[in-house]
């Protein structure tokens, strides 16, 4: 970087250098970083000869050293590298050496930028461009600025050993400029890495969530979730519901980030309109699932069974889309309203499930129950619901009637009592009496 100084040798570097040289264009080779054999003095130079004058002697000296000291910056650089930063002793070594060349790419990039400053310094993209990509999972955007820094360092600490007497300034500044550039082309480089691999694993998200609605859960499905850092721990539930409009990429990364938030592991997939989200972890799901429904649109939203691992996330992932579905016939639905709570719904819907689910929980354990449940709850249901109707129809006290119906809440878990649950508990009866009318025919 050119630099204004008042009188002494420093004077003549304020005009813009002129043409470049062979020996300084930008296209040298990142790929290794020999020691650059010395070359004959430019015409004019880099180091900040202005057009029409007669060469800085100080600056084609500096260059020529700088260049001539290229090898001698690369070992101390990997030396440091060595000593300094933990993490790339541990490192693999493939990855180390993949970082050594980037180091040596970006001292051999300075060098070539040191010869020409009127060119904007490389970036880091030209200077990576030797490595492969998945080197930015390897290294973190931390772990590269440690990087620049290093280089920097070994620069610096060599200015006075490699500058011309006089020269040293110059070329402090000279690595500043360059570092500057560097560790926000750094920045820009990672950026779009993670731009890249957000879409990506936004891709492979939706795929992992539709195969898990389906109930494809086989080894290479499991090896995409390790990918998503899905943990695996815990429980597993599946909600689901829908948007207000279409998720742009922005509103979709908030999206995701949330659910991250709510639960240990989490999933999100974009169908449309539709919303599913499946959520995992030790912590309390029905908790993290409803602390997410500001996320979702109008219109309600079903949280399917908590089943024990993501194998049975299907299981879940059906009960929820079945009851999004009929989830409209119960207008007072709370919202969330559990898969299971909308077992008559979703009966009248055609869900095979939810009519199995109500005979096995509701009408088998009554057959297989003394005291005549059965019996009284008929009657009852039979009666409009009225203790004394049904009473009369058994010909027993009301209390009694009261007492085997409370029996009937400890079989079955719905209370006849309650309007809402005694309409579950009669769609449970008709069909097991439909079964039983199937089987006997």
């Amino acid at each position: 970087m050119s630099t204004s100084h008042n009188g002494g040798p420093y004077a003549r570097r304020m005009a813009p250098p002129r043409t470049r040289t062979a020996a300084s264009e930008p296209g040298t080779s990142t790929r290794t970083a020999p020691a650059l054999a010395p070359s004959p003095a430019p015409a004019s130079t880099g180091a900040g000869a202005g057009a029409g004058d007669a060469p800085c002697p100080t600056g084609t000296e500096t260059l020529r050293r700088v260049r001539d000291g290229n090898g001698l910056l690369a070992a101390a650089a990997m030396r440091r590298l060595d000593e300094d930063l933990d993490w790339y002793r541990t490192l693999p070594a493939e990855d180390r050496s993949w970082v050594g060349l980037v180091a040596q790419a970006g001292i051999t990039a300075f060098v070539t930028w040191f010869g020409d400053r009127s060119t904007p310094p490389h970036g880091v993209g030209e200077i990576f461009a030797a490595a492969p990509p998945e080197l930015t999972r390897s290294i973190s955007l931390q772990h590269t600025l440690q990087l620049v820094r290093v280089v920097v360092d070994v620069v610096e600490t060599h200015s006075d050993e490699l500058a011309a007497p006089g020269g040293e300034r110059d070329l402090r500044e000279a690595v500043l400029r360059y570092s500057r550039e560097v560790a926000f082309s750094a920045a820009e480089v990672y950026a779009r890495a993670a731009e890249v691999r957000g879409a990506w694993d936004a891709r492979l998200e939706a795929l992992v969530v539709d195969a898990l609605v389906r109930g494809e859960v086989d080894d290479a499905l499991r090896s995409r979730l390790a990918a998503l850092g899905w943990s695996g721990r815990g429980s597993t539930l599946v909600m689901v519901g829908t948007t207000s409009s279409v998720l742009d990429d922005v509103r979709a990364a908030d999206l995701r980030r949330q659910t991250r938030r709510a639960a240990d592991d989490a999933l999100v997939g974009i169908q449309g309109d539709r919303l599913v989200v499946i959520l995992g972890g030790e912590r309390d799901l029905r908790a993290a699932a409803t602390s997410l429904l500001p996320r979702f649109g109008p219109g309600p939203v079903v949280i399917g069974p908590l089943v024990r691992d993501l194998a049975d996330a299907a299981r879940s992932a059906r009960a929820a889309l079945a009851g999004l579905v009929a989830a409209p016939a119960w207008e007072q639905a709370p919202r969330p309203v559990p898969a299971d709570d909308l077992l008559p719904e979703r009966v009248l819907t055609g869900d095979v499930i939810a009519r199995r689910t109500l005979v096995a929980q509701a009408y088998d354990p009554l057959v297989a129950a003394t005291g005549s449940l059965l019996e009284t709850l008929s009657a009852y249901l039979g009666a409009g619901r009225s203790l004394e109707a049904a009473a009369r129809v058994l010909y027993v006290h009301p209390n009694t009637v009261r007492y085997r119906l409370r029996r009937v809440a400890d079989v079955t878990g719905w209370d006849p009592l309650n309007p809402r649950e005694a309409y579950v508990l009669q769609t449970a009866l008709a069909l097991g009496r439909l079964g039983e009318s199937a089987a006997g025919t």
